[in-house]
């Protein structure tokens, strides 16, 4: 009984001590899991008007379409959390403003 209160207090304490989680970086989700796609389908990158209706809506409305998919576009865009997608659309939609 003792050597599992130790085990659980043992990996509790592993898991508190790695501290909070990196944010993701929304450019390298972007490059990673975005631009291929957005360089020959639109909305294309670099093209403010396109990307309008998208900066209008905000990055909360953007990820939410992003999340489910839409079109040809995979759920998550082919993003592994909901963590990355939000990175991804706040950086793109930050360049196209």
């Amino acid at each position: 009984m003792k050597t599992r209160v130790l085990v659980v207090l043992g990996a509790l304490g592993a898991l508190l001590s790695a501290g909070p989680a990196v944010a993701a970086d929304g450019k390298a989700v972007w490059d990673k899991n975005c631009a291929g796609c957005h360089a020959m389908m639109a909305p294309k990158v670099g093209d403010k008007a396109a990307w309008a209706p998208f900066v209008k809506l905000g990055a909360d409305a953007v990820t939410a379409v992003v999340m489910k998919g839409k079109g040809m576009m995979p759920p998550k865009g082919g993003a592994a959390s909901e963590a990355d997608v939000k990175a991804a659309v706040e950086y793109i939609l930050s360049q196209m403003k």
